[in-house]
């Protein structure tokens, strides 16, 4: 599902749809604020990092856990990732842990899959028992990817990232906008904001979200690793299924790369064989490489991943900001060698 058009619009000037919408955003704001003032199920004994965003759909979750993982373990920190698995047949079980080798998405989701070539990683509805089966295991640290409104687990530490370009949208709740609770509300759970995007982007943001700065603010932007392929003037067809795929497709053009075709589809969903056939067929028509996110490799059928090549992005922070703050939330908890 793709959001609407009118969750971009600017607050100012939402338009008339979501001001038709607005009593709904509220029920819906008001039903977050309910869920998430209940006491957590469970305490870690260990520190629970969130990864979470206030609105629906893409906003560098991922590249940030990815991130928080690489400084945990520069602070040799044993770091598991906890996730929802959206999508995976798994979640709905006892806590699974993520077998790169053997499964596959339609079972965990895409990002865990992702992410467990990093970490351990595991998927359950239920936070709380996926965080006791983590420290059973030996988890000294636990990153939860998502879940900054699901009260289940209590958490040392929440971060909340914000896409500079996109911001809040239209600043109103679903469905009204994008948001899953008012920024006010969200932001007051929260220990900490990152921000990212291009600087340009990062100011503009600030200036039309003043909230952010009332919390300690980071900021990074997320860039293509280093392959070692000159992109300049290289025909792409690119593809991909995340909430937010005109963020893929300017990467490329960011690149140099001349970006003969781009493809959008809804995000995690599975890509059907027709529509994988159709863009075989179309790259070779136009002498074409297919491109696609590291995220929807994961999710294409293996006959056919050979045939598509995964970006590989990062998230380059600026400053050490995070990092001070992440051995200070561990510090207290952890033993960290020297």
């Amino acid at each position: 599902m793709r959001a609407p058009a009118f969750w971009s619009n600017p607050p100012e000037r939402p338009g008339p749809l979501a001001r038709l919408l607005a009593p709904l955003g509220r029920v819906y704001a008001w039903a977050t604020a309910r869920r998430v003032a209940r006491a957590p199920d469970w305490r870690a004994p260990v520190p629970v990092i969130c990864v979470g965003n206030l609105t629906a759909g893409g906003a560098g979750k991922t590249p940030t856990v990815l991130a928080i993982l690489e400084i945990l373990a520069d602070l040799r920190i044993e770091a598991h990732v906890l996730s929802r698995g959206h999508g995976g047949a798994a979640v709905r079980g006892a806590p699974r842990r993520v077998d790169m080798r053997a499964d596959t998405a339609a079972e965990v989701g895409d990002e865990p899959l992702l992410l467990a070539a990093f970490a351990p990683v595991w998927v359950c509805a239920d936070r709380a028992a996926a965080a006791k089966a983590a420290v059973a295991a030996g988890a000294q640290a636990l990153v939860m990817d998502d879940g900054f409104q699901n009260p289940g687990l209590a958490r040392d530490f929440s971060l909340v990232v914000v896409d500079a370009a996109s911001g809040f949208g239209n600043g109103l709740p679903i469905p009204a906008g994008p948001l899953r609770e008012t920024v006010d509300a969200g932001l007051a759970r929260a220990q900490a904001v990152l921000l990212i995007g291009a600087p340009a982007a990062r100011a503009r943001a600030l200036a039309r979200w003043p909230a952010l700065a009332r919390l300690p603010l980071h900021e990074g932007e997320v860039r293509a690793r280093e392959i070692g392929i000159d992109w300049r003037g290289e025909k792409v067809l690119a593809f991909a299924g995340i909430a937010r795929p005109e963020k893929f497709f300017a990467t490329l053009r960011g690149l140099g790369a001349d970006l003969v075709a781009a493809h959008a589809f809804p995000d995690h969903a599975p890509f059907e064989p027709k529509a994988l056939r159709r863009l075989e067929s179309e790259a070779a028509a136009l002498g074409a490489r297919m491109v696609t996110t590291e995220k929807d490799a994961v999710r294409l059928p293996a006959a056919f991943r050979g045939k598509a090549m995964p970006l590989p992005v990062h998230l380059a922070l600026e400053g050490e900001g995070l990092r001070a703050a992440l051995e200070t939330v561990c510090s207290h908890r952890v033993n960290l060698t020297p």
